[in-house]
């Protein structure tokens, strides 16, 4: 039996040949995730600091629910230690804070590519180098929305490092936003970009770069236009919309490889 991989706790006897994984940030959405009526059999195999592991199957072939944590550095950790263990196939799922005035709570954004306002995606590649979803995943993650009903929308999205300063929010401790960054909202919404988040960056410049199938759907919990403050019945509704799809997009993308 191969030795764990250091940061994940598991080894490939754990992850029963899977070879595809749903990449929530939470730690405390991946039972949640695992216990979808779509999946079977579903256990926890590790868990160790912000990594938390379920594997579950989908129509009977294995798959892993992994907690990232937040943020670019601590993903990249989780991607590159899942690909040791035979993990090709992966759907980023999350919330998201749009900044367009036609995107509601509760919509779900489908991630083609991705502004890389972070910084572990250039430990990978050179800025000029894009972030783009792999096509398999974004037509799975469209199909589900569709089949499921749930509005969807399908663009660029900006990934940023902070949440605070680096999404222009102003409801901080200091309520104080950077000058590179005043101003970096109406611009990103003048360059047709739908949302901010703190991952997808990460996930689609490593799974380009590494040969890995890569896709991001998030579900919108606030539209940045008319408030700060996330209530909890859209904070429900964006994370059971966006998991609904990511589950459902992951069936068709793992049936279509087999």
């Amino acid at each position: 039996m191969p030795d764990k991989v250091y940061h994940l706790g598991m080894n490939r006897e754990d992850v029963r040949a899977a070879q595809a994984a749903i990449l929530p940030g939470d730690p405390g959405r991946v039972e949640d995730i695992a216990g979808t009526p779509t999946f079977e059999y579903s256990k926890e195999v590790a868990c160790k600091r912000e990594y938390r592991s379920w594997l579950g199957y989908l129509e009977g072939r294995p798959v892993l629910v992994t907690s990232t944590g937040i943020g670019g550095p601590s993903t990249s950790i989780a991607i590159e230690e899942l690909a040791m263990l035979g993990i090709r196939h992966f759907i980023r799922v999350g919330t998201t804070g749009a900044i367009r005035d036609h995107i509601s709570p509760g919509d779900v954004i489908i991630t083609t590519g991705a502004v890389r306002q972070d910084g572990a995606s250039t430990h990978y590649a050179p800025l000029e180098y894009p972030a783009v979803a792999h096509h398999e995943a974004v037509q799975s993650l469209v199909q589900a929305a569709q089949e499921l009903e749930i509005n969807y929308h399908v663009g660029i999205t900006c990934s940023s490092d902070t949440f605070y300063p680096g999404q222009e929010r102003v409801d901080s401790f200091s309520g104080y936003v950077p000058r590179r960054f005043q101003g970096a909202t109406q611009e990103w919404e003048r360059l047709n970009v739908l949302n901010y988040e703190m991952e997808a960056a990460t996930v689609l410049t490593m799974c380009s770069v590494l040969g890995l199938v890569g896709g991001c759907v998030t579900g919108v919990i606030v539209n940045r236009h008319q408030k700060e403050h996330i209530s909890q019945d859209d904070l429900v509704l964006g994370e059971n919309n966006a998991v609904q799809t990511a589950v459902r997009a992951m069936q068709i993308l793992t049936r279509e490889k087999n």
